[in-house]
């Protein structure tokens, strides 16, 4: 047979398409061209391959024409993985390896000069690409991988993975009468370990109230104090107090990961926290390049973005969340292509109060003048502000006063009150209470008629957006759920209301 056809997939965003690597060999001067929308490290497959087939002890059909097509051909393909479907369609086409076994898999890999498979980016897509084509009908295949890889995508449950050391492996099992390859298993779940406790924290009881808010309704939260008073320290505390992920989400949150190659599987499970510098660029926030990646908006999919220093930050950068934090999810666009990410992640920001720092703090006097702390805190433009449900201040703390207060509640004590919070309104209304849609406030928010006219009155003095109004009513909605309350008092709502003050008002 001179003409051998393998099964693949290339990423396009977060989806992983289908491609058909069909390899011919044909009579005329040595040649090995590869066509259809390759990028340069594809293109570059023709030497890896050759020397992996040459070092494994294999034929190489080096007096022949060979033809490499990556079909469909408008779709771009980058990367390495498609060294491995080269080389099973070269010994294929030459008679090597049974082609009629080689068609029950789908398989992604990069080869070593040796012969050796490399792991490849995006086995999570592929593995979720295929469980997706097989619940649609389409006919069910394994899926072949490297070792390192296989072992994410196991983790989708309705898939045979098999996996793989080296070439000669694959080539083994896909004699005719060869041995199956050895089929990968999932890791399973960890309770995660050595997490930041918020028991570490003394004192700040205001600012874990808040953080405990932030956990039971999924709020974003931005907090203002002078340096030292514990600011990162409570941002880097949240992640241990929501709830677990269930299965889909956690592949989803996985999946994300794994196509910017930064899953790590003793992680598996657990809600990612993401920190990037205040230099960090609009597109490593929210993502682009070309082909396009995921920022660090999706890479923290389903966990908690940490944005310290927040006017620090570029002002295009931070103007680039605001579509994100409204509808979760980011789409790029480019002159060539289009591709969509998800970003439903929590926010929790970091800033001083002004240029110095000391604005307010105790024990050191501020030198900005009021136009500098004006100019310093205007960074943050008011739509950006708008969009945050918690804007709370973290006081200094004399060291003399720390020194007698006693350790605070251990983060698994809080974790628990969020826990049965955030159960109470999934059994409600089937998403935690940031994600309560407007349409549905009057529902599921139901004001005591005081509660109902303090908001009301406070709406109207502090001149807030309707945003602004449904933000706080979703906060107070939370506050009831901690406190077990069905409907919204006018305590619940006088806290909502205080959690939104600072910035001389400028959040409301």
């Amino acid at each position: 047979m001179s003409l051998a056809t393998v099964h693949s997939r290339a990423l396009d965003g977060l989806a992983a398409a289908p491609v058909t690597v069909e390899v011919h060999l044909a009579n005329g001067l040595p040649s090995f061209t590869v066509v259809g929308l390759a990028d340069t490290e594809v293109k570059e497959a023709r030497e890896r391959v050759r020397a992996a087939l040459a070092n494994s002890g294999l034929g190489f059909p080096a007096n022949k024409r060979i033809t490499v097509n990556l079909a469909p051909a408008d779709l771009p393909k980058e990367g390495g993985r498609f060294d491995l479907p080269m080389a099973l369609g070269l010994l294929a086409a030459n008679g090597q390896i049974d082609a009629s076994r080689l068609a029950r898999f789908e398989c992604a890999g990069e080869l070593s000069l040796a012969g050796e498979l490399r792991p490849v980016r995006g086995a999570l897509a592929m593995a979720l690409a295929m469980r997706q084509a097989a619940r649609q009908g389409e006919a069910g295949r394994e899926l072949l991988l490297p070792a390192a890889s296989a072992a994410e995508a196991a983790l989708v449950d309705g898939l045979v993975v098999r996996q793989a050391a080296q070439l000669l492996d694959v080539v083994a099992a896909l004699q005719p009468e060869g041995e199956a390859l050895a089929r990968a298993t999932a890791m399973p779940r960890e309770r995660p370990a050595g997490l930041p406790d918020l028991a570490d924290i003394k004192g700040q009881a205001g600012p874990k109230r808040a953080l405990e808010i932030a956990a039971a309704g999924g709020h974003s939260l931005l907090m203002v104090g002078p340096p030292g008073t514990g600011k990162s320290m409570l941002a880097q505390r949240l992640a241990g107090l929501l709830p677990p992920l269930d299965d889909e989400a956690a592949l989803e949150s996985a999946a994300v990961l794994s196509l910017a190659g930064q899953f790590d599987l003793s992680r598996w499970g657990q809600r990612p926290l993401r920190a990037p510098h205040h230099s960090a660029s609009s597109v490593a926030l929210v993502g682009g390049g070309s082909p396009p990646r995921p920022g660090e908006i999706s890479l923290a999919q389903h966990g908690v973005l940490f944005l310290d220093e927040l006017p620090e930050f570029p002002r295009a950068a931070l103007e680039a969340l605001r579509e994100p934090l409204e509808t979760g999810r980011i789409l790029i666009s480019r002159a060539a292509r289009q591709a969509e990410f998800p970003a439903r992640f929590q926010l929790v920001a970091a800033m001083n109060p002004c240029p110095c720092g000391h604005l307010g703090n105790p024990l050191r006097a501020c030198r900005c003048t009021p136009d500098q702390v004006a100019r310093y805190q205007g960074r943050l433009s008011g739509p950006f502000l708008d969009r945050l449900d918690l804007v709370i201040e973290v006081p200094v703390i004399p060291p003399r006063d720390l020194q007698g207060l006693a350790p605070g509640e251990a983060s698994a004590v809080v974790a628990a009150r969020v826990a049965a919070a955030r159960e109470r309104a999934l059994r409600r209304q089937g998403v935690a209470n940031a994600l309560l849609p407007a349409q549905d406030l009057a529902t599921h928010a139901v004001l005591e008629a005081p509660a109902k006219a303090l908001l009301e009155r406070s709406a109207e003095k502090l001149g807030w957006s309707a945003r602004s109004f449904h933000r706080v009513l979703r906060v107070a909605r939370s506050v009831a759920d901690l406190a077990g309350a069905d409907r919204l008092a006018s305590s619940h709502v006088a806290e909502a209301i205080q959690l939104r003050r600072a910035l001389g008002g400028a959040a409301g």
